[in-house]
Parts: C-alpha cells; structure tokens; sequence
C-alpha cells in the first residue's frame, strides 16, 4: 500500500486522519453487520443472508468520489458503500434482514427484498418527485446477476441528454448533465451478456458512468478460470480503452486493499466521467470474501487452505489496519478500542432492530390472546380453543402466520357457534389479514394522482369532410405534437432515427428533433429497454422502440425482474414511466408472429399491456400515458399502418382510457371479446352472421393490463348469456388469462346460458407464407363457424348442423 498522498484542499494532517478513521469504523461497522448477520441467519431470526463483507475499502472510495445527484445502480454486496453515504444505519440493515415491512424502518423495500438490495427514496409518499439533485440516490436493487447494467446505461444517458438537449425543465433532476451513474457488479456476472451489451452501449453513446468490478475470482464457488477469458475481465476489455483518435473507456485497475490508491483512483475515474462525459471502468482486483458467498454454504467446501490463508492476508480492513498503524495515522491501541465499541454499537443496533420488528407481531398476538380467552368461555369447542392459544404463547418468536394462522384455524371449528365472541374473532381476522396483505401487495401500479386509470377519455373528433389516410400518418402526426408539447420525451430504437422507423410512423421527425431526442440504436433490446428505465427513473419520458413484438424476448427478463417490479419493490418510493412501443399480430412466419401475448402477460404484471386495434386508438394510448406516471406496453397492429382511417382534428389530444374496453358493434345473440388486428377478423365474421340471423355483440379488450375495470363485458354478457373469446396467441394464452378475469373476476358465470369458448391459434407458431396464417389462426371463416356452432347447440331447429 503506498504511503499518505498529498494532501488536497488544505486538508491538515490531523484532519486527514480524522477522515481515515471515520472511514475505518464505517469499515468495522459494514464487517461487523456482516458477521452478525450470518448468525442471524444461522439461529433462524433471518430466511437468507449475503454480505459485502471483504469489499469494504474500495466502497469507501467511491463513496467519496459519489455526489449528490449522482446514482447508484449495484448488486447485493454494497453495504459498506451506502453506510459511507449515511443512506444505511446498523438498524436498517438488520431490519432488512428480518423483512421489516414498516418501510420507515425498512427504506429499502419495507421487507419485499432480501437484506443486500439497497435503494433511495426518489419519490415523496404521495408519489411525486423529489429533489433528486440534493440527495444520494441509488436505484433499487435486483437479484438477477448482471440485471442492473441495462439500467445502469439509462442512468448515465439522462445526464447527456440533460446536457445536450435544449427546453427540458431538470429542476429536480438535473445539474446541466453533471451527474455520474456508478455501477458494480461482481467478476463472475461479468460473465453475462447484459454486461457485455452495456459495455458496448456504453462505448457507443459515450455516456458518464463508472463500473466498480469487484473481483474476488470467484463466482459462488466456480473459479474464474471458468468464468473469464485470461481470468481477467480488464485484459480482454483493451480494445474498449480510448485513445486519441478513437472513443471508448477508459478503464483502470487496482488492487482492493489498498486505500490510499483507491481513494485517488475513484477521485480520478469521478473527473473523467463528470467532466468528459465518458465512460470508466474500475477493475478492483485482490478482493475477497471471507464468509462465502452467501448462507446458503460455506466457502470452506470449494477453497483449499492455500486460497483461504492468502484471503486472510488480503482482507482489506486488515490490510487498511496496517497501513494506518505503519504510516502513525492510528496505533494499535487506539483501532483495537475502536473495534470494541463497534462490535457493541452493532450488537445493539441489531437488538434494536429485532425488538422493532418483533413487538407490533407480540402486541396483535395478546389482542388475539384476549379475544380468544373470551371466546373460550361461551363456545362449545373451548378445550381446543385454549389448546391452541396456549401453543401460540408457547411461541418465543412467533410471525404474524403464526399469529393469524391460529385464528384461522380456530375459526373453522366454531363454524356453527353464534356468538359475538365469534363475531369479534371473524372482524378481527379480517382487519388484520387486510392489513398484512396491503403491507405485501400495494403498489403493484401507481397508486398516485398520476395513475393512468384516472385519465379520462378523450374522443377523436372529425371534420364532416375528414380525409382518409394510412394509419402511419396518425401515428407519426401525433408523435410530431408529442415532441413539440413535451421536450423531455425522446424515442430510440432499431430503425427508428434516421427512416423513422420501419413502417414511416417516425417519417421526418429525426431531421425536425434532432438525433438525441430521435435516435438509432444498435441491435441490442435488453439495453433499449436498459436506457429506457434509467432515463425514466430521472425524470425524463422515454420511448423505448423494439422493432417486433417477437423481439421482446431479448429484453423480457429486464422488464419482468426490473421494471415490471420497481414501483412494487420500492413500495411506491421510486418508478419508471416508460413507453416501450412495439409491434405485432397477424403476420406470417414463426419469428414474426407476435402474437405470444399469454407469456407476456404473466411476466410483466406491474406495467400496462395495451393492445390498440388501430392506429388512432394507438395514439391516443400514448398521449394518455404521458399525462401519467407509469410504464407500459403499447402493441400496435403491423398490419394496420396502410390501412385507411380517418384523420382526427384534435391530434395530440385525444386520450385512450387505459383498462376500459370499447363495444365496437351491438347485439344480442353473443358476446365477442378479442383485441388488436383480430378485431378486424370478428368484425368480418359479424357482418357474414347477420345473413343466417345471428347478431353479435364485439368488444374490444384494448388493454390487458389493467382488465376491464368497469366490468362492461359481464354486462354484456348478462344481455347475450353467451361468451366466446377469438385470439390469435397460443391455446391456454392470453385467451384463458381473459376468461379467468371474465368468470372469476367479474363473475360473469351467472349469466351464461352455454359453455364459455375461445377461439384461438393452433399451440405453434405460424409458417412462412399465406396459407400459414391462416391454417394457423383464425380466420373468418373460422369464427363464423365457431359461432354458428355455439348458436346451433342452443337452438338446433333455427340454426341447423353445418356439416
């Protein structure tokens, strides 16, 4: 380790020392949370724990290089980090141990993530934005390995974009694009392809962010020679490393023990990127981790005794330990007093922080206690009754499934007491499972005044003589009035800059915006989605294109683990308004089918799937989306920009109710529920049932997520008493997601005279060629026949057997 650097900032040599210590006992601290918290988990108190313990050092150093204004985007070994930052207290990190579900106690996610995934408040408790540039922020941890670099790419975009585009009001978000975004990630996850797609999305856009690699050459228990080309991912990065004639990273390297270089290291890679605006990468070597990587094992399985006396050696506080006494910042006597206050802080912020989580769960348990006991004197079951509350106070730690469970279970056996001892165990029950429910499932979706299910319609209106033209040219009219009303609103994707995207609903509006607010990207859709988040997570209203809904796929697990859960994980503390765009239905060809809507559907539950029949209705999603606060999905039909609609007056105005369906034609024999380009197929098949006198009744689902708030198709429904859902996914898809929704739900089964049908496409995915699509999925034809069928089993004499 080198010796003191030179001092800076008129910084004295007792005041530097100062500094160094307090650093030291933030160090001890993080240490300390971390082996008592496997202990925690060992004896019980906790499910599961994993630790930053062993990259304690380096974390110090880029807290001091990290802003207000700045973000964080990490994984879970972190702790060290964000204690320096003053955003984790001992209390709070063992109150996310024990899932705390009080998010005053828990900030990180009120007990919804394991202990380790480390987040900031962006928004108030109304769900408005606060002043982002005045405090630390970290976006909210995910487990997956690599997840966050996606994200991570946003982050740091929004500060060019806050730089280099002109209008955009960033009070609240922006100090003129000076903002870093700090990545980390662990050596192995390096291994992942969302590494190696940020890296060089990165490099591409040239854009202010720091990745930390903590390099400990271990991933769980696989070695790195398993892991990485050369065992090291800095080497085979060279070709990222700018020079004068070629942009790209700068990356440095250096070891995780030693303090006095990381400090100036981080301090370094902090200038180049806040002030260049390009991008850095950190490789910190030498680390290690010396409980394992987790509780789930011990590291003692997989390294010999050579590996584990070199980490002892290694440790950085030890190794930090010994520079301070070497250098007289600190003698042995002083850091072993302070390594003894610490071990006591941290053992009683640990029992604070038990005694908070456990005494509203021994609290309900003695309100429970009460009414049982008077329960037990007027009913009939009251030996079981005492039997089973004695067990329950037998209980020295007990949890509220313990608590309700018994009374639960209690409740089934007094069934046919009559009592108001009874009455009062049935409203307590239920008061108190409400309550815990809410403390699991709130904030799913935006629970704020933004919330786009209180945007109202607003109709398209039409000139008597409108003309008729192709859907693209309301779509791009109306994205033309987006970027001219909101100058933080900004669209990027394969194809969709400089020709405006593959089918022209971008035409010319690259060479009228600019190439930063419509923009190319590579062909990479995880990051698309990537910059999406982050962007959005600043404040800004991204559009992030992916050129076919088939291509989803590539970036599905980014917005199912991060952006379908962040406003869910962060209990409504932080969210992520983004629009992806995308397109699908009714095209030929196994890869350009995009109709797999079932899988979607149930991967994505925290952002809205709207699925637009037309082009007008398409627009209108969008501009009901950007008067709200939450991230969707809007699919429009591929084959619906030719097509001919008329033109509205009021562009750029009109708003599509978003969880509201649309009866597109009236009837009274059956209820006909589909969505998108299919649509259009019902509607041809209605106008052929009319010649055998079958009237029909169409709705349009228009969005998926949400449902149907107004349960308009069960009224349908209880007019007609019959139901068939006609959809182009798979069998078991979309199709059986909207019976449940249309039977339990809205418990439409009351009304039905004949078994409820759907119609949907053959279980694969369509050939290339015509007659692919339609021996694929339904057609015409098809539901007709479907219909008549129905109609023939009610009443076989006025509409006889077909064939």
């Amino acid at each position: 380790m080198q010796p003191i650097p030179d001092l800076k900032n008129n910084m004295s040599f007792d005041d530097f020392k100062t500094e160094v210590l307090n650093d030291y006992k933030i160090a001890i601290t993080s240490r300390e949370c971390s082996l008592l918290g496997r202990r925690e988990v060992l004896t019980g108190k906790a499910k599961f724990g994993i630790f930053g313990d062993g990259k304690e050092v380096p974390q110090l150093a880029m807290a001091k290089a990290f802003r207000k204004g700045d973000f964080r985007s990490g994984y879970y070994r972190d702790q060290t980090f964000m204690m320096a930052l003053g955003e984790l207290s001992i209390e709070q990190f063992f109150a996310g141990l024990y899932a705390n579900t009080d998010l005053e106690k828990e900030p990180m996610s009120a007990g919804r993530q394991m202990g380790g995934h480390f987040t900031t408040h962006s928004l108030d408790e109304k769900g408005h934005w606060k002043d982002l540039t005045k405090q630390y922020n970290s976006s909210a941890d995910i487990s997956p390995t690599a997840g966050q670099m996606p994200r991570l790419l946003g982050l740091a975009q929004a500060s060019k974009i806050y730089r280099n585009v002109k209008g955009i009001d960033s009070t609240n978000f922006s100090n003129n694009g000076n903002e870093v975004a700090w990545g980390t990630i662990g050596n192995a996850s390096t291994s992942e392809g969302l590494f190696f797609e940020t890296i060089n999305a990165g490099g591409v856009l040239q854009v202010p962010m720091v990745i930390s690699v903590w390099d400990d050459e271990y991933g769980i228990s696989v070695h790195a020679r398993h892991q990485t080309s050369k065992e090291n991912i800095s080497e085979i990065l060279k070709g990222f490393q700018r020079n004068q004639e070629e942009k790209g990273y700068e990356i440095l390297r250096i070891k995780g023990w030693d303090y006095a270089n990381l400090v100036e290291t981080y301090q370094e890679a902090a200038s180049i990127a806040r002030e260049e605006h390009v991008p850095v990468l950190i490789h910190v070597t030498e680390l290690t981790q010396p409980q394992g990587h987790s509780t789930s094992g011990s590291h003692e399985r997989y390294k010999d005794k050579n590996r584990l006396n070199w980490e002892i050696e290694r440790d950085c506080n030890s190794k930090m330990r010994s520079w301070m006494i070497e250098t007289g910042i600190a003698t042995n006597e002083m850091l072993t007093e302070i390594e003894r206050v610490i071990k006591r802080e941290v053992r009683d912020g640990k029992k604070r922080a038990w005694d908070a989580f456990l005494d509203p769960i021994l609290k309900e348990r003695e309100e429970l206690s009460i009414i049982l006991s008077r329960l037990a004197k007027t009913s009939n079951s009251s030996e079981f009754i005492l039997k089973a509350k004695s067990s329950l106070l037998s209980l020295e730690e007990p949890t509220r499934k313990d608590i309700l469970s018994t009374a639960r279970n209690i409740s089934h056996h007094i069934v046919s007491d009559n009592s108001i001892e009874k009455q009062n165990l049935n409203h307590w029950i239920i008061k108190k499972f409400n309550e815990a429910q809410l403390s699991f499932s709130s904030h799913l979706y935006s629970e704020s005044d933004k919330s786009v299910v209180r945007i109202d319609e607003v109709h398209a209106h039409y000139d008597n003589d409108a003309a008729q033209v192709d859907g693209r040219i309301i779509i791009r009219d109306n994205f033309d009035y987006i970027f001219n009303k909101h100058p933080d609103v900004l669209i990027f994707g394969e194809d969709t800059g400089y020709i405006g995207d593959v089918n022209q609903g971008l035409e010319g509006l690259q060479e009228k915006y600019g190439e930063l607010r419509v923009s190319d990207t590579g062909i990479r859709e995880a990051t698309i989605l990537g910059q999406g988040i982050g962007m959005a997570m600043r404040g800004l209203r991204p559009i992030a294109e992916i050129q076919y809904l088939d291509y989803l796929m590539y970036a599905l697990q980014i917005i199912s683990d991060d952006l379908a859960t962040l406003h869910y994980r962060t209990k409504g503390r932080q969210k992520a308004p983004l629009i992806i765009r995308t397109r699908g239905h009714r095209l030929e060809g196994i890869w350009h089918s995009g109709s797999q809507l079932g899988g979607i559907l149930n991967l994505v539950r925290g952002i809205h799937v709207l699925v637009p029949r037309n082009m007008t209705k398409a627009a209108g999603f969008y501009n009901t989306l950007l008067e709200g606060d939450e991230p969707a999905l809007v699919i429009e039909c591929l084959n619906g920009y030719r097509l001919k609609e008329k033109l509205p007056n009021n562009i750029g105005q009109f708003k599509t109710p978003i969880g509201v369906v649309e009866t597109v034609k009236h009837g009274n024999d059956i209820t006909l529920v589909s969505y998108g380009s299919t649509i259009r197929i019902v509607e041809q098949a209605a106008k052929e049932l009319q010649s055998v006198d079958i009237e029909v009744e169409i709705i349009d689902v228009q969005s998926l997520l949400p449902f149907d708030i107004n349960h308009d198709i069960a009224k349908s429904i209880a007019k007609t008493n019959r139901v068939m859902i006609i959809d182009e996914d798979v069998p078991g898809g979309a199709s059986a997601y909207i019976l449940n929704e249309i039977l339990n739900t809205q418990n439409a089964y009351q009304y039905l005279d004949s078994q409820p049908k759907t119609l949907t496409a053959k279980a694969h995915r369509p050939a290339y060629g015509t007659d692919g699509d339609y021996f694929s999925k339904p057609s015409v034809e098809d539901v007709f026949e479907a219909v008549y069928n129905v109609m023939h089993e009610t009443n076989p004499s006025d509409f006889p057997k077909l064939r």
